[in-house]
């Protein structure tokens, strides 16, 4: 078992920048690949970011490439994701989720490829 709970979410104006975190708990972190997940009123979950378990490799959806960065501190068993140039439509409830990364020959990026799931953390950007 692995316990996720995301932090960091908050208010913030178009343009800011956010850094979420998600701190685990359980098995050895370390071996696990993480996603950032988000999902807006009315809109399926959607994929954001993942990471290996290395770091080595890491996938960002179109939408935030560029703006967003996934990193992990092992040591730390943390998982962050840095939100740079923030818009209206980033705003959603961020998720983060886990599965075991050997499972697996590319990143995952789809949301029933993870089996560990945090509680979620709301991000809202105003315009």
């Amino acid at each position: 078992q692995v316990q996720l709970a995301e932090s960091g979410g908050g208010l913030v104006q178009a343009g800011d920048s956010l850094r979420l975190s998600c701190d685990a708990s359980g098995r050895t972190f370390s071996r696990y690949v993480v996603g950032w997940f988000r999902q807006a009123p009315g809109k399926e979950r959607e994929f954001v970011a993942a990471i290996r378990w290395s770091g080595g490799t890491t996938y960002y959806a179109d939408s935030v490439k560029g703006r967003f960065t996934i990193s992990r501190d092992n040591a730390k068993n943390t998982v962050y994701l840095q939100m740079n140039s923030l818009k209206p439509e980033d705003t959603a409830v961020y998720y983060c989720a886990a599965d075991f990364d050997p499972y697996y020959s590319t990143v995952p990026k789809l949301r029933g490829e993870y089996e560990y799931w945090g509680q979620g953390t709301q991000v809202t950007v105003s315009s």
